[in-house]
């Protein structure tokens, strides 16, 4: 999602490449084993930036690259690696990215992966640094416990092909419903990768919640995911519902500066920009539900976080979203319900608000953010009930009561 920061992806990518990467190292994946790091380790594979480059730079062991490389194997066999994902979940197709690998590229790659169980897995030693050294007997003995060379194929032995120097991409779609937490990436017979990303949704055990405590219906680590946007010029909204705290602006949504902002800006009597314009991001939720608690993160958007927001949420089916995506999310005003009024934001601030829905115990399956005029959010969390318990959950009364401006931007 960061190569092209104004589309969100590559032009011409499939569209799984818009949902989360499960492996990345931002939201938990971890390098498990790799049989050889001699010229580069395997944990640049996970890294978030897209591969870099540094033409006259070398390191102890070779040219300086950022990505896994092994070293020509004079041995039977072949190289591979694996990634513990930190959103186990569904798979729903990788990018196997080459760039900058022009005469190192692995040939040949197949990819595995098994749904393990969090309890049930073996003790895997630490890996340290790793540049120059290969797996040692241990380690092989260790990893074996896993039976990877039985997992299920997700794609099969297959012939990389390059294309750009600084971009060669190679997309493989998966058609799979189970749920993976592991993968393996074998390469035949050595060579390197810059990235692997591994793209699908969270899936969480719903059965297993606590039905008195509100959660966060929207994480991409439960399976929430972003499925419209009006601009990511510098950052992808699905970096909103990521894991953890934002890390740097980087780690956000962020639009481009609006070019129809008036020349001299005006306030309304509450303090709120008087602008015509606005930027939006559309949210499905892991699981329908009732919102009751909304926050919205600034932190790190010191002098670009937005004016003000609001927050609406809706019922769709299936078909109905895909429609909406179509139609790039038309949807009649009176399908959305307000779940925050138009509301100021501060810089660089986390803001806690009840939703209006502690009055109408509305379920909805989508969510729309809108911000105005622009600017970046680090993060957005809508904590909640899911469906089958928060209907039967007792009314209460919100701690904090809004009103809407009649009028107020109803072209919204």
């Amino acid at each position: 999602m960061a190569d092209s920061p104004r589309e969100g992806k590559l032009a011409g990518a499939p569209d799984f490449t818009q949902l989360a990467d499960m492996a990345s190292e931002s939201v938990g994946g971890k390098i498990l084993f790799a049989t050889d790091d001699f010229f580069a380790p395997a944990e640049n594979l996970i890294k978030k930036d897209r591969p870099g480059f540094r033409e006259h730079e070398h390191a102890e062991f070779g040219k300086w690259l950022d990505g896994w490389e092994t070293r020509r194997r004079r041995t039977p066999g072949h190289d591979w690696c694996i990634t513990k994902l930190g959103i186990p979940g569904v798979i729903r197709g990788f990018d196997v990215d080459i760039s900058y690998l022009t005469g190192d590229y692995a040939p040949r790659i197949s990819i595995q992966a098994a749904n393990l169980e969090e309890d049930k897995q073996p003790e895997i030693p630490q890996r340290g640094a790793r540049t120059g050294a290969a797996a040692t007997p241990e380690e092989f003995e260790a990893v074996a416990k896993l039976k990877s060379d039985d997992w299920n194929y997700l794609v099969p032995m297959t012939e990389l092909k390059p294309g750009k120097p600084d971009s060669s991409h190679n997309y493989f779609s998966v058609n799979s419903q189970q749920r993976w937490s592991h993968v393996r990436l074998n390469i035949f017979p050595d060579g390197g990768i810059a990235r692997l990303r591994v793209y699908g949704t969270g899936q969480k055990d719903w059965a297993a919640t606590d039905p008195k405590e509100p959660f966060d219906l929207v994480a991409i680590a439960h399976g929430g995911a972003c499925v419209g946007f009006s601009n990511a010029h510098f950052g992808h909204p699905n970096n909103m519902i990521g894991v953890g705290k934002p890390r740097s602006m980087a780690d956000g949504w962020e639009t481009a500066r609006r070019l129809d902002r008036p020349p001299v800006l005006e306030n309304d009597e509450n303090g709120i920009l008087l602008v015509p314009g606005c930027e939006w991001s559309v949210f499905r939720l892991a699981h329908p539900g009732v919102i009751t608690q909304i926050e919205i993160d600034t932190t790190h958007f010191k002098g670009n976080s937005p004016d003000s927001c609001k927050l609406d949420g809706c019922i769709l089916t299936t078909q109905e979203e895909e429609d909406m995506i179509k139609q790039k999310w038309k949807l009649p005003g009176h399908k959305w319900k307000p779940l925050l009024p138009v509301t100021k934001l501060s810089a660089n601030n986390s803001h806690l608000f009840d939703s209006l829905t502690l009055e109408l115990q509305d379920v909805i399956t989508h969510a729309r953010l809108t911000i105005f005029p622009d600017g970046g959010v680090g993060r957005l969390r809508l904590k909640g009930f899911p469906s089958s318990i928060c209907l039967l959950r007792p009314r209460e009364k919100p701690m904090m009561r809004f009103s809407v401006k009649a009028g107020f931007r109803a072209n919204l």
